[in-house]
């Protein structure tokens, strides 16, 4: 769980849908730590509403993200993915969890097919089923129900380099993200 607002949707869809549902707070790519806090605080307020578990990781590990990405800021996104995902896949294997999943594919505004990729391939790897759900069908119907809640709804995916372009233009955005592609190290971003 990224925060309270795009859990919203994917958790209660789940929970009709019969699952069992766990939630993890993994998120070392949130920045600043006001922000960090403030969204794990709505992640508990929607949890709490819910009557779910969710396993809160003690620790904020931003220096592991900036390791992870340093020098590979253009791939940012997909090793942000990588970082929280393989996180979540290996407490499942520990927990005997039947499967993994994110709520991150509710968003419009995430990359939803490096997702996918990322976390078949940690499933792969880690031994765990990813279960696969395009939650974006209810993106909007997650919007209307954080605002009722009055979940804490964030302007920015959470990590640094998102915050600072959230307040660029469309046009410096592209020419930023054309930057990029042309030094070879776009990730998909456009």
């Amino acid at each position: 769980m990224c925060c309270g607002p795009c859990a919203s949707y994917p958790v209660p869809l789940l929970l009709e849908q019969g699952h069992q549902v766990r939630g993890l707070y993994y998120n070392p790519n949130i920045h600043p730590y006001q922000e960090y806090q403030r969204r794990q605080e709505g992640v508990k307020q929607l949890a709490q509403s819910l009557g779910v578990e969710v396993i809160y990781l003690p620790e904020y590990d931003i220096e592991k993200y900036f390791r992870e990405i340093a020098f590979r800021e253009a791939q940012r996104c997909r090793l942000c993915y990588y970082l929280r995902l393989k996180r979540a896949a290996q407490i499942a294997k520990k927990g005997k969890f039947d499967a993994f999943t994110t709520t991150l594919l509710v968003s419009p505004f995430q990359k939803h097919d490096v997702i996918r990729e990322v976390a078949e391939r940690i499933s792969e790897e880690v031994g765990v089923p990813f279960h696969y759900q395009d939650f974006r069908p209810g993106y909007r119907e997650s919007v209307i129900r954080s605002k009722e809640m009055g979940l804490y709804r964030q302007q920015y995916c959470g990590c640094v380099f998102s915050e600072r372009e959230r307040f660029m233009s469309r046009s410096e955005l592209q020419k930023h993200h054309q930057s990029l592609a042309e030094r070879g190290q776009a990730d998909g971003r456009s």
